[in-house]
């Protein structure tokens, strides 16, 4: 198994783990992002609604094909990201270093590649969590569609390309792990840079601790978020297909007119912290899978030469 596929391996199941843990931030956010500006309300009164009204279960709502989504996502993600990567690195001139960042050029590049080609493939799944998440709110509580049922209940509706909804502004948002991956490289190279000043000897990214990475993890998506967050809000709305737009631009465009800038940042509270918590567990964990998985070849690999030998 190659590097690619072991942090694309990695980036899944790290991706599945961080989504679990902080899915109820993921489910709100989403039905705030759709609601319009009469429902909007704070994170501590939304989850006593969805309680009351559909107890616990319903800050799940959708958790199957989220955890789905964002292991596909990562997945993918990680081999294209990882595979540009490596690419980027070997076409170096001799003599730079090794491990280390990659330049802002190159993030963008790596990120604008593997993003497109995510965003591509798995914006089926996301139309699909939308749905399942908000029809939770507007239906009986007792009543969930399935995952099925809801890819189901779009093509209906929409015919097959209606599981493309929201593609638009979803490829926009591809700036948004371009500006999370981006951000991170520059924050790890301005760490590993510090410290190699205070004669700490640096071995590249394998220098960072869990919490460097938690940290570094948090703080870049936390930018990447706030600044593209409207777009989140359009893209949420398309896919929910709880609002009729003909296309994003004029969707930001009504969405301004009948609900304000605050209609452009709805629900943004609970995606900030829902995504600055993901996008630092998920780089712990990555890490940790990736190191082990590596770990499990070596092994085996040693075993099968001593069994050779």
């Amino acid at each position: 198994m190659g590097d690619s596929a072991i942090h694309a391996l990695a980036g899944a199941v790290g991706g599945g783990v961080s989504m679990a843990l902080t899915y109820p931030l993921v489910n709100l956010s989403t039905r705030a992002a759709v609601a319009t500006k009469k429902d909007h309300m704070s994170i501590t009164d939304a989850i006593k609604k969805t309680v009351k009204t559909e107890g616990i279960s319903g800050l799940y709502s959708g958790l199957e094909s989220s955890l789905a989504g964002i292991m596909i996502t990562n997945g993918v993600y990680y081999a294209f990201y990882e595979e540009t990567r490596s690419f980027l690195m070997r076409r170096r001139p001799a003599g730079s270093p090794a491990g280390g960042a990659l330049s802002t050029k190159e993030g963008i590049v790596a990120g604008m590649i593997a993003g497109s080609i995510t965003t591509i493939l798995t914006n089926p799944v996301w139309t699909v969590q939308a749905y399942q998440s908000t029809r939770a709110v507007t239906g009986n509580a007792d009543d969930k569609p399935t995952a099925i049922q809801s890819a189901k209940a779009i093509i209906k509706q929409d015919g097959v390309k209606g599981l493309w909804r929201g593609l638009g502004p979803a490829l926009i948002l591809v700036i948004n792990p371009v500006i999370q991956y981006t951000t991170f490289e520059r924050l790890v190279s301005l760490i590993l840079d510090w410290r190699s000043k205070k004669g700490v000897k640096v071995t590249g990214r394998s220098a960072l601790s869990d919490w460097d990475l938690f940290i570094l993890g948090a703080v870049s998506k936390l930018i990447a978020t706030g600044s593209t967050y409207p777009y989140l809000v359009v893209k949420s709305r398309l896919q929910a297909a709880t609002h009729k737009y003909n296309s994003s631009v004029k969707a930001v465009l009504q969405i301004f007119k009948t609900e304000g800038i605050s209609g452009l940042y709805a629900g943004i509270g609970p995606k900030l912290l829902q995504s600055a918590l993901t996008a630092a567990f998920m780089f712990v964990a990555q890490r940790r899978i990736y190191e082990a998985v590596k770990g499990l070849i070596v092994v085996l690999q040693q075993r099968k030469a001593l069994l050779k030998a």
